[in-house]
């Protein structure tokens, strides 16, 4: 029996609960939260046998052997720190840590105590992005992506965090480093990470205040963000926005010889064919064949759902499935390290070009002439 305990009780966390629960041969010991209220009701609606206030009762009273870390990014590192030290395996929810830095100590950590650690890119596991990795992996694309284009959007009005953020001049969001795009551009951003190969990729990031938030007289938050990376021999674009329409959750890869368009939100997976066919037909085949692809995608999305395989959270319980399988068969973490610390690098070169002080550096003058451009370390 894997014994599990959960640190951090809010919305996330019944996600959480509700995976684990589901996953024979696994119990949740006890739930933790400084709020009580917090941390009591989480272990009524799941049974759970206990509930504590501190995170050290928990791991000494429950013993749990995985802990999932739900709480704000800004206490990830030293939570994940004593419970990997108390001999724990964790799943941090994303954003992972702060930053990189704090990354590399958990790792680190980790491995010399010979311990699993993941972070919560479930997006990365959804139906479509599993279908499409496999794909890359039989070589579909011609060998490794030439060229990504990433699309992570989120919408302020969502009922949740988002109304709270605007609300409140002190909201735990607007502490991060990189803001709203700290808690939301990691799903985005570790898709890239995972078909690039270098420790910290070259970008130039460009963040801004959409029309929409500074008409409101919000003008702190840097609600759109645009970057271009490159790696080697791989480029990419990352787009995330508040306001474009549709908002996609979209990634977009090409290879040597064919292309892949995987769309989150439809669950959708499309092959592009990378030769042209001759004279006209090039203008009559592919619509066909791309209808075909569609139909034959929301069929299967069709039959997944009657099998009771379409939740919106498959993605988490996939990776939670995968990671306590590596705990159980001493197998690979689904995630692996070298990929979680190139998004946590990536995410912190793009919250330095980002932030009021670098964008101040980057005056025109005289028109159309940078005085100076983004650093690309």
């Amino acid at each position: 029996m894997l014994r599990i305990g959960i640190v951090g009780c809010g919305k996330i966390a019944d996600q959480h609960a509700e995976q684990i629960v589901r996953i024979p041969g696994c119990e949740i010991v006890g739930v933790c939260d400084r709020e009580e209220l917090m941390a009591r009701q989480l272990q009524e609606r799941f049974r759970v046998p206990v509930f504590y206030t501190d995170v050290f009762d928990l791991i000494e009273k429950s013993r749990p052997d995985v802990v999932h870390i739900t709480t704000p990014p800004g206490t990830h590192y030293q939570v994940a720190r004593t419970c990997l030290e108390a001999g724990c395996h964790v799943y941090v929810e994303k954003p992972f840590t702060i930053d990189a830095e704090e990354a590399g100590a958990l790792i680190g950590l980790a491995e010399r105590s010979n311990l699993k650690l993941t972070v919560g890119h479930n997006a990365q596991f959804n139906h479509a992005a599993n279908r499409m990795r496999e794909l890359v992996k039989n070589g579909y694309l011609g060998g490794a992506p030439l060229h990504l284009e990433g699309y992570y959007c989120y919408n302020l009005g969502d009922a949740g965090y988002a109304k709270a953020l605007l609300g409140d001049g002190s909201h735990w969001v607007r502490s991060l480093p990189g803001g709203l795009l700290q808690n939301t551009i990691s799903h985005g951003i570790s898709k890239i990470a995972e078909f690039l190969s270098g420790d910290a990729p070259a970008l130039i990031a460009h963040g801004f205040t959409s029309g929409f938030l500074a008409g409101i007289g919000e003008t702190k938050i840097v609600d759109e963000l645009r970057v271009i990376l490159h790696d080697g021999a791989t480029t990419a674009y990352f787009t995330f926005s508040t306001q474009m329409k549709p908002a996609l959750h979209m990634l977009r890869l090409y290879g040597a010889k064919n292309g892949l368009i995987m769309d989150e939100e439809q669950q959708t997976l499309i092959k592009l064919r990378g030769e042209r066919y001759k004279s006209y037909l090039e203008q009559f085949v592919p619509p066909w064949t791309y209808a075909r692809q569609y139909a034959a995608n929301g069929l299967g999305n069709l039959k997944k759902f009657a099998r009771a395989e379409f939740q919106a959270d498959y993605g988490m319980r996939f990776l939670i499935r995968a990671f306590y399988s590596s705990i159980r068969e001493a197998e690979p973490v689904p995630i692996p390290y070298p990929e979680i610390l190139r998004t946590a690098r990536i995410m912190d070169e793009i919250f330095r070009q980002v932030s009021p002080a670098a964008k101040a550096k980057r005056q025109i003058s005289p028109p159309g002439m940078l005085v100076e451009q983004p650093s690309l370390k």
